[in-house]
């Protein structure tokens, strides 16, 4: 019987097993803003997506992939169906609890390295410069523990790990997030927000 999360991962990681084949199928699916994924996301996913953030799929939590695959209903596929939209940000808090029973019980190591990343990325989508620092420590270790021909998926992880941090660090917040969330953005926000590289 297939597990009720295994169409997700299907789709969000494809069959290669490689970190470097991983990401090469799928980067445009993680990180690109096409509404054609968008609009996949909503029509495949988006009642799953409902029930995580109304807590319904504690059950999931049980083992490793179910787990991930919470994490992702929380946090990766509200910033597609929801996106430009408050409530892309709506399963962060849950996201963020979710992400540290796993690791208490050991699960993000449990997953292949390329599946970790999505652990992390919760830490790196938090407006707390202590958790960005979590981030930065994780996606370093993940980076470090890879033989060094998987290692340049894993050196871009990093590098953005670490350019959220400062962004934190300089600002308590993202700005680019401000429009969205209603919030007043400083002048030293709206020129930052004005060049390169400010949106993420």
């Amino acid at each position: 019987m297939t597990a009720p999360w295994q169409p997700l991962l299907e789709w969000w990681f494809g069959e290669a097993e490689q970190p470097n084949a991983v990401a090469a199928q799928k980067g445009g699916l993680w990180f690109g803003k096409r509404d054609s994924q968008d609009l996949e996301a909503r029509t495949r996913f988006a009642a799953l997506v409902e029930q995580a953030l109304a807590g319904e799929l504690t059950g999931w939590t049980q083992c490793p992939e179910g787990w991930l695959a919470q994490v992702l209903l929380l946090d990766q596929l509200p910033r597609m169906i929801f996106r430009d939209t408050p409530k892309a940000f709506f399963g962060d808090l849950r996201a963020q609890a979710l992400v540290a029973q796993g690791i208490a019980a050991d699960f993000d190591r449990q997953l292949p390295p390329i599946r970790r990343v999505f652990i992390y990325l919760v830490f790196e989508h938090c407006e707390n410069l202590a958790v960005q620092n979590e981030a930065v420590s994780r996606f370093s270790q993940l980076h470090d523990q890879q033989p060094p021909h998987e290692r340049a998926v894993f050196a871009s992880n990093l590098d953005y790990a670490q350019r959220h941090q400062q962004v934190i660090a300089r600002f308590g917040r993202f700005p680019h997030r401000n429009d969205i969330l209603g919030r007043a953005s400083t002048p030293e926000e709206v020129a930052f927000l004005a060049g390169p590289g400010s949106r993420f």
